[in-house]
């Protein structure tokens, strides 16, 4: 069951004629849309900062591969501990303050990574940068469950996918531009003073749910229940503790495990792509920083069209079901892995078109896996 509490104090519901609670559903909608959207589009920018960064840790600090993948395989663990602990703290948690903290003290630890030199300091700042950047994704999916009903929440989740795409199209060229201009250290600075700066503006701009300023359930207000949730479970919500919430909605949910698996072989995929692409078209295909960046950006963008088609298709062509959509976009994902494997070209526009489609199919099931998983517990 989806928890729409908040540790928020919710007002009554408030009186409102059909045409002023109309507008101020609206407004609230769209100042929450667009804080979370460049509020995760700045945690994705933050938490790659350090992947565009590290042809130059090569050259500057004379690292190993087996040094970087050890500093990355570490924020990757903290991250994903994180975010499994984070779906469950912010249950109890006012969910603006959970994320706005999350991205200021991401970028706090940025600035300290750009400080240091050593590879045990780099451990600590990229262990505890991964450990906030977990508190990003799962406040976003309980924003956009709490503000927007079933039947409409595949196209703005879509939407919202979209922005670690943005964030993740500018850090390639950000990246290369600042370090080849200022160095690898101001790579890492900028990302940092913006993640905070933001972390400020969204603690400001965002409300945990409708109740929370006597606006009715969104379910209510569009009359748009999933099928087989009773209304009373959205006006009275099941109040659980988080130790009773994680057994009963996520460790006994054999649907949740499944997804976890699928969602894990999809970001294994996206992972290796996203952190070693940059670097793999550097050293083996002789591709200049900036050339190999603008590879990567096409990656990106892939995934922006790829997470609208996505969201677009469950929700129009499948009527709400992830599953089809997703079984279709793991076969894109097989044909253009084979593709890629078996080219030997250096040609520029070919290797961009297949960074394309593997954005493309990669992150619409993983906008979609998420999104169900959400929509589950």
């Amino acid at each position: 069951m989806i928890d729409n509490n908040s540790v928020e104090k919710s007002p009554d519901e408030v009186a409102l004629s059909e045409g002023a609670l109309k507008a101020k559903y609206r407004y609230w909608r769209i100042r929450i849309f667009y804080s979370i959207y460049i509020g995760y589009a700045l945690f994705y920018f933050t938490r790659k900062s350090y992947t565009f960064a590290m042809p130059a840790l090569i050259a500057d600090l004379g690292f190993d591969k087996a040094e970087l993948g050890f500093l990355g395989s570490l924020i990757s663990i903290s991250y994903g501990i994180s975010k499994f602990l984070s779906g469950v703290i912010s249950d109890r948690s006012s969910l603006r303050y959970f994320m706005g903290m999350g991205l200021l003290l991401t970028g706090v630890f940025n600035l300290f990574f750009g400080l240091s030199s050593s590879i045990w300091l780099f451990a600590i700042c990229l262990g505890l940068n991964g450990l906030f950047q977990g508190w990003g994704s799962p406040p976003c999916a309980k924003f956009l469950t709490n503000w927007y009903s079933q039947t409409e929440r595949g196209r703005w989740w879509a939407i919202w996918n979209t922005s670690h795409n943005i964030g993740g199209a500018l850090i390639p060229y950000m990246s290369a531009v600042v370090i080849q201009a200022f160095g690898w250290r101001a790579a890492m600075h900028l990302p940092g003073l913006l993640a905070i700066i933001v972390g400020l503006f969204i603690i400001n701009r965002l409300r945990d749910n409708p109740q929370s300023i006597g606006l009715p359930s969104i379910e209510k207000f569009r009359n748009d229940y999933p099928e087989g949730k009773e209304k009373e479970d959205y006006e009275k919500p099941k109040k659980l503790s988080s130790r009773e919430s994680l057994v009963e909605n996520v460790l006994k949910n054999k649907y949740i495990w499944i997804l976890a698996i699928s969602f894990f072989f999809v970001y294994v995929i996206r992972t290796a792509i996203n952190d070693w692409m940059q670097l793999y078209l550097i050293e083996e295909k002789g591709y200049t920083l900036i050339v190999a960046a603008s590879c990567v950006f096409w990656f990106e963008i892939g995934g922006i069209f790829g997470s609208l088609a996505a969201g677009s298709l469950s929700d129009t062509v499948f009527n709400g079901r992830r599953g089809p959509v997703n079984i279709l976009f793991t076969l894109g994902i097989i044909g253009t892995l084979f593709s890629m494997w078996g080219i030997s070209s250096l040609n520029l526009i070919l290797i961009s078109t297949l960074m394309f489609f593997f954005g493309f199919f990669i992150f619409g099931p993983q906008m979609l896996i998420g999104m169900a998983a959400a929509e589950l517990v």
